[in-house]
């Protein structure tokens, strides 16, 4: 993991179309502005496992299937 710090209002670049600004600092509370491409998805990641979860259950896969489908394709 790289571990970068930043101040309000800096940025950080990742790739060459997605931006991460600082826009707040409040306590232990940092508020982020994300902008990326239309076609690339931004969540929370608590909001993407829900996703992820909601998605799994929807199709009738179980957790455990995925694996061994992971481990059949070596």
């Amino acid at each position: 993991m790289l571990v970068l710090s930043r101040h309000r209002d800096e940025s950080i670049m990742i790739g060459d179309n997605i931006v991460i600004t600082i826009v707040d600092i409040r306590g232990d509370k940092v508020r982020l502005g994300i902008a990326a491409p239309q076609d690339i998805p931004v969540h929370r990641q608590e909001v993407y496992e829900a996703i992820k979860r909601e998605n799994m259950q929807a199709s009738g896969v179980q957790p455990d299937d995925t694996a061994m489908m992971k481990k059949s394709r070596k």
